[in-house]
């Protein structure tokens, strides 16, 4: 699997898994822990981040929740454009990811320092996404969901989902490397037009897409498919998310997006020391 990934000039070396700790600039995504609305209490989350451990900041002005209103691109951009330049420009030595399904969007913001795009339709909501992206030269999440965040949970249904997750990114990835998108990392899109036993079956199944030589991104952090099992609330849902977290890396994650860092950084850490340990270092 690729292990080195052109974040527009800095080289991302995958070798060890990385965090990519997740702000949301909304009122309404569904961890409230997550949500910053404001330029003061932005850059105090993103330098928590940084310091437990974050290599990568996934910003979000959109939520995705399932349900959720979709906001226009340029109600969208309207919540980014004054804190995502303050944010690269405060902290320039770190990655930032723009979390957003518009071209428009994701245009501004690269040209505002951002480095990747992670769009969660996988290109299906806009058909300029994969164009845009490959002019930007930028690396590019690509995640399947099926329906949109306002439908993907009324009855999601699969003969094989990873079957299905499998041909839709062979089908997406060949669209990509054509407009000319270099660097592409995949994510199964956990909670994203599912059922909790087709997100199961997708992390059991995890090591098949790296059958597609593309680095894998897992988000699971306090999702429903933890407390739906556990009979938590997302509030108590950290434990639940690092487990399933660690089982992502034993099946080869190379990307941890998480709302608890440090969590994940340990993870990380300890699943890391093992592989060493056992491979004789």
């Amino acid at each position: 699997m690729k292990k080195l990934i052109n974040a527009r000039g800095r080289l991302l070396d995958l070798s060890t898994p990385v965090v990519m700790a997740i702000l949301n600039i909304t009122p309404d995504s569904f961890h409230a822990g997550s949500r910053s609305q404001d330029l003061e209490n932005s850059l105090i989350k993103v330098n928590e981040f940084i310091m437990e451990g974050a290599t990568i900041i996934d910003i979000g002005a959109q939520s995705t929740r399932p349900g959720a209103t979709l906001l226009t691109a340029e109600e969208e951009w309207e919540r980014l454009k004054e804190i995502l330049p303050m944010l690269t420009r405060q902290f320039p030595g770190v990655i930032f990811s723009i979390d957003t399904f518009y071209s428009s969007v994701a245009e501004k913001a690269a040209d505002a320092g951002v480095a990747i795009i992670n769009d969660v339709s996988g290109g299906r909501m806009d058909q300029q996404m994969f164009a845009t992206v490959a002019r930007l030269k930028m690396p590019y999440v690509l995640m399947h969901m099926k329906g949109t965040p306002a439908t993907m949970q009324q009855h999601p249904a699969y003969e094989d989902a990873t079957k299905e997750v499998f041909s839709f990114f062979q089908d997406k990835k060949s669209r990509l490397i054509e407009a000319g998108v270099i660097d592409i990392i995949l994510d199964p899109g956990f909670g994203f037009g599912k059922t909790t036993e087709h997100n199961f079956q997708l992390l059991h199944n995890l090591s098949i897409f790296s059958l597609l030589d593309c680095p894998i991104l897992v988000g699971f952090s306090r999702k429903s498919m933890i407390t739906k099992v556990i009979q938590t609330s997302s509030t108590d849902a950290v434990n639940g998310t690092t487990v399933l977290n660690t089982l992502a890396l034993s099946r080869g994650a190379s990307f941890l997006r998480v709302h608890d860092v440090k969590e994940a950084r340990e993870a990380i850490a300890l699943y890391d020391y093992e592989i060493k340990l056992g491979n004789g270092a």
